[in-house]
């Protein structure tokens, strides 16, 4: 596990305004799991195709990455990530997909309670 000194210093590096403070939200919210993937650099964050994601059980999901639009998806899921491909969010939309930014989700549950992190 990393420490809420670590995540300061990667923090250091990001450049991406909004990503900043989703990582600040993090750390202030003892989310140190999501603090330190979210803190990685860019190539290890995680590339999640739409078709992907029907694979899953949860009602709930964080994608610390992006959500390309491969695949069909025909369940009805809540999403959260930090980038969608424009085709993903049509094809999240008409399957009645919530879909909304990290940062949204840590606000609407700060435990993140019932949310896999990906």
């Amino acid at each position: 596990m990393i420490s809420k000194t670590q995540i300061n210093k990667r923090l250091g590096k990001k450049r991406n305004p909004e990503l900043r403070q989703t990582i600040i939200l993090a750390k202030a919210k003892s989310l140190l799991e999501l603090g330190q993937k979210l803190t990685a650099p860019t190539k290890k964050q995680a590339r999640v195709n739409v078709g992907e994601l029907n694979e899953l059980d949860e009602k709930s999901v964080i994608v610390v990455g992006r959500i390309l639009g491969q695949g069909n998806i025909d369940k009805k899921i809540s999403i959260a990530a930090l980038g969608f491909s424009e085709q993903a969010k049509e094809k999240l939309a008409k399957a009645g997909c919530e879909i909304k930014t990290i940062k949204q989700e840590i606000e609407k549950n700060p435990g993140l309670k019932g949310v896999k992190i990906i």
